[in-house]
């Protein structure tokens, strides 16, 4: 909204009609810049985020309850106020009284690292500080990971055009000028926070499409695809620095009489459990992945064959000597799995690094089962 009236009641009666942001007349061109790139880059979350909810609702991803796409201005964020004079930051809280937690910082030179300790929504930095350089203050917030993507909001006396020009060329979002009119302040603050909201939802939403597209929903291992595309580049490294890099493959036995028996719900019971088993006997840097039905591998980096060996006989004494037991009527369910052993070779590919183990692994099946067999 560009406007001439100046009253503070004007500006409110346009934010509450639905405007984002405002300009007084004359416009001046470095405002106009700032609040425009704001607004558009808020937008341009706005779209991704209907996008990617569109996207999930299509494949069966999103759920109503867990992703909601909400406009209104946040009451809960958590805002940092960098500013060495006290009465200031008084006058700062009374005119975001309700929008959210504030935390004072009496600036210096360790602002920022003080800043990392916590997860902040927004950060007001003062450019006209005394004793703390507020420019250095934001040009270390963007350089820290922690606060790399938080919004930044910085005051600053009104005709001090080249420092504010260039905390704008440092990544800082927003500004307002001193005398700071409360309406303008207040409006400032929610765009931000709107706009750190979406920014953490895209995230949040990222992580919940990778971890839909990478993992198994029944046993929350990886899945299939994962496991394929990561061995590719585990076998290049283990080959080209002259490491063993080894597999098991796995096998339920006699799977499909769970199933018959006791019913396929119980059939993923047992499922998840044997994958809860399989990732409390193997080392963090190993890779657990559900390859299909009741077939399981696991993936070891730096692993040579005898080591495998024995980490696939006690996973398999792990099943063999510990029954299932989910509480029903029949009872325990007891149950073993048969293994093979691969572990490559130079200018063997991950398919005939697998093809190998299954083939062990039928040697298993075919000696009796609850065996470990290492592939000749």
């Amino acid at each position: 909204m560009v406007t001439a009236l100046d009253q503070p009641s004007d500006r409110v009666t346009g934010l509450e009609a639905g405007a984002d942001d405002f300009l007084t007349k004359p416009v001046q061109d470095l405002a106009l810049f700032a609040r425009v790139r704001s607004l558009v880059r808020l937008k341009v979350m706005m779209d991704e985020l209907r996008n990617r909810k569109t996207t999930g609702t299509s494949l069966g991803w999103d759920d109503d309850d867990a992703v909601v796409f909400d406009t209104s201005v946040p009451t809960d964020g958590t805002i940092l106020i960098v500013d060495e004079q006290e009465r200031v930051m008084e006058r700062i809280a009374k005119a975001l009284d309700g929008v959210g937690e504030l935390s004072f910082m009496a600036g210096g030179d360790d602002a920022a690292e003080r800043a990392r300790e916590k997860n902040f929504d927004l950060i007001i930095v003062s450019l006209t500080m005394r004793d703390t350089d507020g420019l250095r203050v934001c040009s270390k917030l963007r350089s820290f990971e922690e606060t790399r993507h938080v919004p930044i909001l910085v005051m600053v006396d009104d005709g001090n055009t080249k420092l504010l020009v260039r905390a704008l060329e440092m990544g800082v979002n927003d500004y307002v000028v001193r005398p700071v009119d409360k309406q303008e302040f207040l409006a400032r603050v929610k765009t931000q926070l709107k706009r750190k909201r979406f920014a953490d939802k895209l995230w949040e939403n990222f992580h919940l499409s990778m971890q839909l597209a990478t993992t198994d929903a029944v046993t929350g291992l990886y899945n299939r695809h994962y496991l394929t595309s990561h061995m590719d580049t585990r076998m290049q490294a283990a080959q080209k620095h002259g490491k063993d890099l080894s597999v098991l493959m796995m096998d339920i036995d006699h799977f499909k009489a769970v199933n018959d028996t006791y019913g396929h719900a119980v059939g993923d019971l047992v499922l998840k459990e044997f994958a809860t088993r399989i990732e409390r006997n193997i080392r963090g840097v190993d890779l657990a992945a559900r390859y299909g039905g009741e077939e399981f591998v696991v993936m070891m980096p730096e692993t040579p064959t005898d080591w495998a060996t024995m980490i696939g006989n006690r996973l398999r004494e792990e099943v063999s000597d510990n029954s299932f037991d989910f509480e029903l009527k029949e009872g325990a369910i007891s149950i073993t799995v048969s293994i093979g052993v691969a572990t490559s070779k130079d200018g063997q590919t991950p398919a005939q690094l697998l093809e190998a183990a299954d083939k062990a692994l039928y040697e298993a099946k075919a000696a009796g089962r609850n065996k470990v067999i290492v592939a000749s």
